[in-house]
């Protein structure tokens, strides 16, 4: 095995945690109108417990998960994660009431929130500038497989055991974590982390002649060099002064990639395309669509994002995300034909998926100096599941037909998420730096970290 696709082997090894978190967060959807039947729960209860509680989940993890990956590892934690999620399907799957099931979904929340954390900060500190950007975006690419082999395996599972359909749904992921928990265990530990936390140079040399760095004792004294400069502000909070710029840029990205509505759209396609006026095992059918165009566009951002930079792939998406959400929008106010909704549907999401989906984790594990890019990476992955966990309880009452508060006018959110894209578009063109092709301790430079 080459130097290169050793690197890539352990990218992708980490980036599974992508494919678990993609396939736990989407694979409710085949489960949501099943179990709020079988429980017979109200719109906010259905909200707050049933969709959202793994969100809250994975809003904890995300809080916390950047202590145990700089105390730790990056290592121990990605191994953990798989731990959480094959108890998190297990449990969901056996649950007999509301709230077991809401705990163990919680726990697998947990594990998203840490995996967004560690995996995309892993695979930065594996890889050489030239080919970060693609490497990271397999975390997204993962998430988006993932998506659409949830999709795949719901559509597939109706009918396979009448009532207990969605059992089945949810309990499947314990396979692939599984394998994901015992592949993990042969990734090395992280170089940097190695150096900046435990000072053992002989084993990050180690790990960087195996990932084909050129010359690894010149990387070492170029890592603690900057590590020398970063290590007087130790006793310096996080939320400083001198943290302030890559603080904002992280708290933006990630509240705009959830104000855009991708994971409301993402979790309620089914029902959205029920609303629309598609018949139930249609929409779970376009469903699979959606999951195919997001896998598709992911891939083409990963292609682009270090030949076109990650500036330019946030203007492009942005864009889409406009012109997409208005028609959307449009089609809902007007009862325009389910087909134009959905085409417009399918252009939303490959704009988010070569657009913010490819760009965001690769970003903000970008952005952050050596000893603080886990709590970096923390707090931008807290700021994106706060916000989604806020759309995905809050947006089941402008959905529910009988109970919710925009009973005819769905057509709004869409429109609200619209005019967000809009100061998005704003920020990237006024406020967003290009990170291509520079190293991690350069960009600490340019971005006046020292």
């Amino acid at each position: 095995m080459t130097t290169r696709q050793y690197t890539y082997l352990n990218s992708i090894v980490a980036a599974m945690a992508g494919f678990l978190f993609g396939f736990d967060t989407v694979v409710i959807s085949g489960a949501n109108l099943p179990i709020k039947e079988l429980w017979d729960t109200s719109p906010w209860f259905h909200g707050l417990f049933i969709m959202s509680m793994a969100l809250w989940g994975t809003v904890l993890g995300a809080l916390f998960g950047g202590l145990p990956t700089e105390k730790y590892g990056r290592k121990k934690v990605l191994f953990w994660i798989g731990v959480l999620y094959t108890v998190s399907a297990l449990g969901s799957a056996f649950a007999t009431d509301p709230y077991l099931f809401s705990f163990f979904r919680f726990i697998g929340g947990i594990g998203v929130g840490v995996s967004s954390v560690v995996a995309p900060t892993y695979i930065a500190e594996i890889s050489t500038s030239s080919i970060r950007g693609r490497l990271v975006a397999l975390y997204q690419f993962n998430i988006v497989f993932g998506i659409l082999i949830a999709f795949l395996s719901n559509y597939f599972l109706i009918g396979f055991d009448g009532s207990n359909d969605w059992r089945w749904m949810l309990g499947v992921e314990a396979i692939p974590a599984i394998i994901y928990t015992l592949m993990v265990l042969r990734v090395p530990e992280s170089p940097r982390w190695l150096i900046t936390r435990r000072n053992n140079l002989a084993a990050a040399e180690k790990v960087l002649i195996d990932l084909g760095v050129p010359n690894p004792k010149e990387e070492i004294q170029i890592i603690i060099a900057v590590n020398e400069n970063d290590s007087k502000s130790d006793d310096e909070p996080f939320f400083s002064n001198r943290l302030l710029k890559p603080i904002m840029l992280a708290f933006f990205i990630a509240f705009f990639n959830q104000i855009s509505g991708i994971n409301f759209i993402l979790y309620y396609s089914p029902e959205i395309l029920e609303r629309a006026g598609l018949a139930a095992k249609e929409s779970l059918f376009n469903s699979i669509a959606i999951g195919g165009i997001n896998l598709i566009f992911t891939f083409v951002g990963l292609y682009l994002i270090d030949r076109m930079g990650r500036k330019l792939l946030l203007i492009i998406g942005s864009l889409g995300y406009i012109l997409s959400l208005s028609m959307v929008s449009y089609a809902f106010y007007s009862s325009a034909n389910p087909m134009f909704l959905m085409s417009f549907l399918l252009l939303f999401i490959a704009a988010h998926a070569m657009g913010q989906g490819a760009v965001i984790w690769v970003f903000i594990s970008e952005i952050f100096p050596n000893k603080s890019r886990a709590l970096g990476q923390s707090f931008g992955a807290s700021v994106h599941w706060v916000f989604a966990a806020l759309i995905t309880l809050l947006t089941p009452i402008f959905l529910d037909k009988d109970k919710g508060v925009l009973r005819d006018d769905p057509w709004i959110i869409f429109a609200f998420f619209a005019v967000m894209m809009t100061f998005q578009l704003i920020w990237v063109l006024t406020k967003f730096p290009e990170t291509k092709g520079v190293s991690l301790e350069e960009i600490q430079k340019r971005l006046g970290i020292n």
